[in-house]
């Protein structure tokens, strides 16, 4: 059971966001911006659980608010005690926790861990649990289960990410040829085209004007097809 602790951080999570969003090809304001640093606000999100207890795994959605129309981002992010050998490339940045000391926070897209886990929530042997209660489950967070096919490793395969694409595909090591798509911009109110079929999550988030949102955050794809 993961344990949530109600205690400081510093910096902050949006404070580590704020810093590191405009740095990702595919952050909106891009190479318009003005210089002007995110306006970030957390707007939902979830989290998983690590089977060994050691790495904290959460999804979590921001808005920013800082120029124009507002984007809510998703941004899952993994919490360890130590570094992540090869993902200097995924690293967020490192916080000091009030009770755990200090973490190092990576981009879950990179992290075996997180990979694995979301996978399996996809295949109906992990639940999503809720981002602020311990041993809470998330039941607003809809899972259309696939058929359960076991990872060969840990691993999270090639990364297919395009430079100013906001969708992250990760070839997954399984038998056959899945592909993790995962949005990190979540359109509101949408499911995957192939919605009979395909093994998706939608996830809710909360709107700048306080007007609730429900979109797709990630689907399994049959790459034969």
């Amino acid at each position: 059971m993961a344990i949530i602790h109600h205690t400081t951080l510093s910096p902050t999570k949006l404070e580590l966001l704020t810093r590191w969003l405009p740095s990702r090809p595919w952050y909106r304001a891009g190479e318009a911006a003005s210089g002007e640093q995110p306006a970030l606000a957390k707007a939902g999100g979830f989290r998983l659980e690590d089977p060994s207890g050691e790495v904290g795994i959460e999804f979590m959605a921001v808005t920013d608010s800082a120029e124009g129309e507002p984007v809510t981002y998703q941004t899952p992010m993994t919490y360890r005690a130590a570094p992540l050998a090869g993902a200097e490339d995924a690293l967020v940045g490192t916080l000091e926790h009030g009770v755990l000391g200090k973490r190092w926070v990576y981009d879950a897209t990179r992290d075996p861990v997180a990979v694995a886990q979301l996978y399996a929530l996809l295949t109906g042997r992990a639940e999503a649990q809720a981002q602020s209660r311990s041993d809470t489950p998330d039941r607003t967070v809809r899972v259309r289960a696939a058929t359960d096919v076991p990872l060969q490793d840990a691993g999270t395969g090639a990364v297919h990410d395009g430079k100013r694409s906001t969708d992250v595909t990760l070839v997954l090591p399984v038998e056959g040829s899945l592909w993790l798509r995962f949005l990190r911009v979540p359109p509101a109110h949408t499911v995957p085209e192939t919605t009979d079929s395909a093994a998706h999550i939608t996830v809710g988030w909360t709107a700048p004007d306080g007007a609730p949102r429900h979109g797709l955050w990630c689907a399994l794809i049959d790459s034969r097809e």
